[in-house]
This record gives C-alpha cells, structure tokens and sequence, in this order.
C-alpha cells in the first residue's frame, strides 16, 4: 500500500490568473433594394431580430434613407445565424432584400 504524503495535505492550490478576452462582435446590416417592400422589412426586424414595433420602424427607415440599417450586434455564430435566417424568408416570400456582416 503506497505512503501517504503529509506535504500535499497541507499544501494551499492557487488558482491561476487566465486573462479572458470577449469575442468580437459583428453587425448584422440590412441594405436596400427597389423590390423588398418596407413591411417585409419591419417583419424581418419583428421576428428574427424581436426589435419592437417602434424600433423596427426606425430601423427599417435607416435603411430605406441610407440604403442600409444595423438590426442588430452580435458574435459571429450569432450573427451568421440570423443572416441565415434572413436569408431563409427572403427566399420565402420572394424577396431579393440583402443582409450582411462587418465588424463592430
């Protein structure tokens, strides 16, 4: 039967420091086209990123003025996710509307 050691038993574990970084974040934007109609939009923003009515609206203004909107700042899983949501209802419902990334 192995000894027990009476130095480990009284010994103190300290934890080491690691430095934790946050993940980048990425903004989901939406740009506008001639064709996807302003409602889709607000839909878009409602459902996929729960903006509420009133930012939708605001949101979906931003893009139809300036010809792009952020609808949202995520990571990157995240944000391809919704994008590949977008993308899926776009699809859908016929609509060329465009969404893409960019780094915050």
């Amino acid at each position: 039967m192995p000894e027990w050691d009476d130095d480990l038993e009284n010994s103190v574990m300290t934890e080491s420091e690691q430095e934790v970084t946050k993940p980048p974040l990425y903004k989901v934007l939406l740009h506008n086209d001639d064709y996807t109609t302003m409602d889709f939009v607000i839909f878009i923003l409602q459902s996929v990123f729960h903006h509420t009515p009133e930012n939708a609206y605001r949101i979906m203004w931003n893009v139809h003025r300036q010809g792009i909107g952020i609808a949202g700042v995520y990571t990157y899983e995240v944000a391809e996710s919704k994008i590949s949501k977008v993308e899926s209802f776009a699809r859908e419902y016929e609509f060329p509307l465009l969404c893409t990334m960019e780094e915050d």
